[in-house]
């Protein structure tokens, strides 16, 4: 299968999980820094974004692997706590923002596009604790003059910038679940943050044209597959669909379509979480729509209906519309518990395709994490990670499945480049294609999956072998 040139292979991480904060100033905390050092002891094994892989200091080794590599692109994040001193006045602090121009300037001596995030989980701590974070249209206000400087200082370089990753996660574990620090359950709040992040977007974007520059503005948004458990039992399909309203087109109807549905809407005043606007917002967010789209996909979620009613006392939860459907016989990453299908590559790209007009998108994260890597490691020290390779072969092979038969999709980043860390799993579970050695002064070396990466984006050809063997190394090994 043949990979067309256009279609741009990369890698992706973020600030927060590479960087660590050699150099970082008092009152710098982002809500992720924040998080670690209230719970420290729910990261595995106390490992966080203090060390994360040191990319502060040796972004430029990273940066050679890459090449050798052969990635199109990389992409990463601005991390807005370190990126002022006063968030109010907008101070920069020079180190920092000089510490992005070398990251881009080596990037594209490399001869690898930059891709950038303006906040990837990265909320200063300051604004979080005095306004309550997304909850503020104060916040907001600050976040577009952010990206304003962004894209001056750096705009004549970077040409493809991202209003956020994965922007429904932070409220939807805070919120919702109440899983992460500080485990506060209000669902109306949920939805003013989901609100507030669709309309900073829509500004940003705007501010992005205004200024005339000449690259592509959008958003990283992780699309959560919903499968009903059976497509002809009503109740089943309902479930999967408003399973797929409430964590997936509450951002792509505005921000690629313009409007909210109306089924959303009713849902929201259902429920009492009714997001509160000004008129003005709405005619904001329909006359700046993204120029395309970034979709993290990792794993199908299946659905039935809901097997219990519902505590019409209780606070509102996206559960209350489903049930967990466990698919017998399913392949799985035992590592992570997470099902592996990977023809949910070529569904998602026929609703990009039939559902929203083939609008240009890609998939900007996809991988697997595997614990205890090193069982794997052959006798020169590389890990054997077949299992990573089937994993990416097979995904690949149903997107450009997909691309071949006119889906607009631009391009596939894997998750991650190097290891790194993560919320709470840490460094459990391991995504690179470059090991990061933590019992030895975090050396790096490459896994067998990059030199295999490697020879995709050379030769832009997609090996028939194993395309249907499901992750046989790996399971062979873990009998």
């Amino acid at each position: 299968m043949k990979i067309p040139k256009s279609f741009n292979i990369g890698a992706a991480s973020s600030a927060w999980q590479t960087e660590g904060w050699s150099g970082k100033k008092k009152g710098q905390d982002s809500y992720l820094d924040d998080w670690y050092k209230n719970e420290y002891f729910v990261w595995h094994e106390g490992k966080g974004p203090d060390i994360a892989t040191d990319f502060m200091n040796r972004y430029q080794e990273d940066i050679e692997l890459m090449k050798k590599i052969g990635l199109n692109s990389y992409r990463t994040s601005v991390n807005w706590a370190r990126f002022f001193t006063d968030y109010e006045q907008l101070v920069i602090d020079e180190e920092y923002a000089k510490h992005i121009d070398n990251v881009i300037d080596a990037l594209i001596e490399a001869d690898i596009r930059p891709m950038i995030v303006i906040e990837h989980y990265e909320l200063p701590q300051v604004l979080q604790t005095k306004y309550g974070g997304w909850n503020s249209r104060r916040v907001v206000e600050l976040f577009v003059k952010y990206a304003e400087i962004l894209f001056k200082r750096y705009g004549d370089r970077v040409k493809d910038w991202f209003t956020f990753n994965e922007p429904i996660v932070p409220q939807t574990r805070i919120y919702l679940d109440a899983v992460r620090y500080p485990h506060v359950v209000d669902p109306k709040q949920w939805m003013q943050w989901n609100f507030h992040k669709v309309l900073a977007t829509a500004k940003i974007v705007r501010s992005y044209h205004q200024l005339k520059q000449d690259g592509k503005i959008g958003i990283i948004h992780n699309w959560e597959f919903s499968y009903p458990r059976s497509r002809k039992y009503q109740p089943d399909v309902l479930a999967a669909y408003r399973f797929d309203l409430l964590n997936n087109r509450l951002y792509t109807d505005p921000l690629i379509l313009g409007s909210y549905s109306q089924e959303l809407i009713e849902l929201l005043k259902q429920n009492k979480i009714m997001f509160d606007f000004k008129a003005e917002d709405l005619e904001i967010i329909k006359n700046n729509r993204i120029d395309y789209i970034g979709l993290n996909l990792y794993k199908p979620t299946r659905v039935k209906e809901p097997e219990y009613s519902w505590n019409n006392n209780a606070a509102f939860n996206i559960k209350k519309y489903y049930s967990d459907f466990t698919l017998p016989g399913r392949k799985y990453n035992a590592s992570r518990g997470w099902e592996m299908y990977a023809p949910m590559m070529y569904d998602l790209a026929m609703i990009m395709k039939n559902e929203y007009n083939n609008f240009p998108w890609f998939i900007s994260e996809n991988g697997i994490g595997i614990e205890n890597e090193q069982r794997f490691k052959n006798i020169d020290g590389i890990i054997q990670d077949d299992y990573r390779i089937s994993y990416i072969q097979e995904n690949l092979y149903w997107l450009i499945k997909a691309v071949n038969e006119g889906a607009n999709c631009q391009g596939y980043m894997l998750w991650a480049f190097t290891d790194n860390v993560s919320p709470m799993n840490a460094f459990k579970n391991r995504y690179g294609l470059i090991e990061i050695d933590l019992e030895h002064n975090l050396e790096r070396r490459l896994k067998k999956s990059a030199y295999w990466y490697a020879e995709v984006i050379k030769n832009r050809v997609l090996p028939d072998e194993s395309v249907y063997e499901y992750y046989s190394a790996f399971e062979e090994k873990n009998k």
